[in-house]
């Protein structure tokens, strides 16, 4: 901002009587806004009112706000902004009462990195400035706003929220807090009976166990002659305990009681969930019981409610490609398929775009089963086939909600899939996932589900295929010698442009337990749906859409990302290349 104002429009305001500098007629006419002679009719006029000479000139229709405010941004050299509420960042709106922004006619719009951007009516009055620096603790970037405009926005956006949000407050403050069906096995198992105790005990440490090793989910498995509780730990099942199999029944039969399931059906199986507290920390665990020849077998999905979700950037998109999803979201309409078998990331990939997009201004509605994460200013309904809350019937009930955004947690019949492309269709961005190899063999997935290809082709806007690929712990990673057909397979992914002395292998360390392996990485293959592409396919061409989506993806397919990963030593070469036989080629 240019703060030596040779020829500022004074500090009485771009409507001042009063300057020792330019003043706002000298201003106007200096820039050719209005004649010397509209000038001192207007001093007339101004004389005999007493009114502000930017009124005057508004009164007698010879200039207008907007006018006049741009006139003071070329002078000092600062921008003029057409405020609206939306202009209006949620953290800046807190930063000033209401009575603040009134008395000094100005208005954080966006704090980010020490800076804030304000819009002042009169940004000549340096007092104000210098002031409003203060408050906010951070220098300031100036820009004018109309004094009309200023004032519709204030209307619109303090109405009565102190008054509310103090409310609020002084009502939870009268409510017990904490989360009622939460399940902390600390305290209940100084509830419980002596005989329940140890397997309270019991589940208390494994779960314990569980989120300290970010295993993703654990099998409790009765066998003929033990009880196997194992924690799939990056993707790859651990065996943490062998116990006697009399065990079975009683942790069966607690996590049935918590979870809220039938306890006297054992031949049918069962899904659930429920939220422990572990270690003080909310986590969500996703039950699902069998009945297999020696008793039960209980599978649990854990989800850590304070894991945070990776933006698209911390995804390791490939360029092009993340350029293709972010042009693909801010589309406003089309539908968007994340493709992979199951525990592949589909679900994490789906939320981080979700994150990406401005949910306070679009409506966002999620249909899920389960849903896994919740995400703050997003309508999500959990799906129920026992009440007949379908994917369907609640993806029609969404469309009827007015929804900007909706996401679909997976397409898994011809009903669901023809209403998300018809929505699509009608002008929302629709987000699904499938399961497929591949980006290419999807819209041909869409296509057996008895969707006409020509709707395929019109709504499908991008595909994205992707896998989870295990990373070698970098604590204990050493060199590793390929086999003959690990090498051969890198080099015709790669040609020359890979070197085996860089192929790395975890030998197994305290950090990995002994795995070799710490941690996952995604990697990808996106799809965009082009002219070409899309033209093939409304002719129902299944090879020319193959031929042409090859060309398309060139080298950045899953196996090319794969064997990247593995040639730079961050993965094992045996990963790679059992991912990359599986996928396109």
């Amino acid at each position: 901002m240019n703060t030596t104002i040779r020829d500022g429009v004074g500090a009485g305001g771009l409507f001042a009587q009063d300057s020792t500098k330019l003043r706002l007629g000298e201003l106007l006419t200096s820039q050719g806004l209005i004649t010397p002679a509209q000038l001192d009719s207007a001093l007339v006029q101004q004389r005999k009112t007493g009114r502000r000479l930017g009124q005057v000139l508004c009164d007698l229709n010879i200039s207008n706000e907007a006018a006049i405010a741009q006139a003071v941004a070329v002078q000092m050299n600062i921008p003029f902004t057409e405020i609206t509420a939306n202009a209006v960042s949620m953290e800046a709106r807190g930063a000033l009462t209401e009575t603040q922004a009134r008395r000094y006619r100005a208005l954080p719009l966006t704090r980010r990195q020490g800076r804030a951007r304000v819009a002042f009516v009169d940004p000549t009055d340096w007092a104000v400035q210098d002031e409003l620096a203060r408050i906010l603790g951070c220098e300031i970037d100036a820009e004018v706003v109309c004094d009309s405009a200023f004032l519709i926005t204030l209307d619109r956006i303090y109405t009565r929220s102190d008054e509310i949000s103090g409310l609020a407050l002084e009502l939870g403050k009268e409510l017990v807090l904490g989360d009622a069906s939460s399940v902390d096995f600390g305290s209940l198992g100084q509830q419980v009976g002596a005989e329940d105790a140890p397997v309270v005990r019991l589940l208390q440490t494994l779960f314990e166990e569980a989120v300290r090793a970010r295993a993703s989910d654990v099998h409790v498995e009765p066998m003929a002659q033990r009880l196997h509780i194992r924690l799939r730990i990056d993707g790859e099942l651990h065996l943490y305990a062998d116990m006697e199999p009399r065990l079975g029944p009683a942790l069966a039969l607690r996590l049935k009681l918590v979870a809220g399931l039938d306890i006297s059906e054992k031949r049918l199986p069962q899904d659930g969930r429920f939220c422990a507290q572990i270690r003080q920390t909310p986590v969500d665990i996703r039950i699902s019981t069998m009945p297999n020849q020696f008793g039960e077998s209980v599978v649990m999905r854990v989800l850590q409610r304070d894991a945070r979700l990776a933006a698209l950037d911390g995804l390791h998109l490939p360029e092009l490609g993340l350029a293709h999803l972010r042009a693909a979201l801010s589309s406003g309409a089309g539908l968007v398929v994340v493709t992979g078998p199951t525990g592949s990331g589909k679900t994490t990939t789906l939320y981080s775009a979700l994150g990406s997009i401005d949910a306070e201004h679009q409506k966002i509605i999620t249909v899920e089963d389960p849903v896994e994460y919740r995400l703050p200013g997003i309508n999500q309904v959990q799906v129920n086939e026992r009440i007949g809350l379908s994917f369907g019937n609640v993806l029609r009930s969404a469309l009827r909600q007015d929804p900007d955004v909706v996401l679909l947690g997976e397409m898994r019949d011809h009903d669901t899939a023809e209403t998300g492309l018809r929505a699509a269709l009608t002008g929302h961005l629709v987000l699904s996932t499938l399961h497929t190899n591949d980006a290419l063999s999807t819209p041909a997935r869409l296509v057996d589900m008895g969707v006409p290809s020509y709707m395929v082709a019109m709504a499908l806007q991008l595909v994205v295929a992707q896998r989870l690929l295990r990373l070698v712990c970098v604590h204990c990673a050493g060199p590793h010698t390929p086999s003959p057909q690990e090498a051969h397979w890198l080099a015709s992914k790669l040609g020359d442009q890979w070197d085996r002395s860089r192929l790395q292998r975890g030998r197994g360390c305290g950090q990995c337990r002994g795995t070799g392996f710490l941690g996952r990485r995604g990697i990808y293959e996106v799809l965009p749906m082009t002219e070409p592409l899309v033209a093939a396919l409304h002719n129902a061409d299944n090879q020319k859409f193959s031929q042409l989506a090859r060309l398309e993806l060139a080298q950045e397919t899953l196996a090319h990302q794969a064997a990247r990963l593995a040639a730079l030593g961050h993965s094992l070469a045996s990963d790679a290349m059992r991912i990359g036989l599986r996928s396109l080629e």
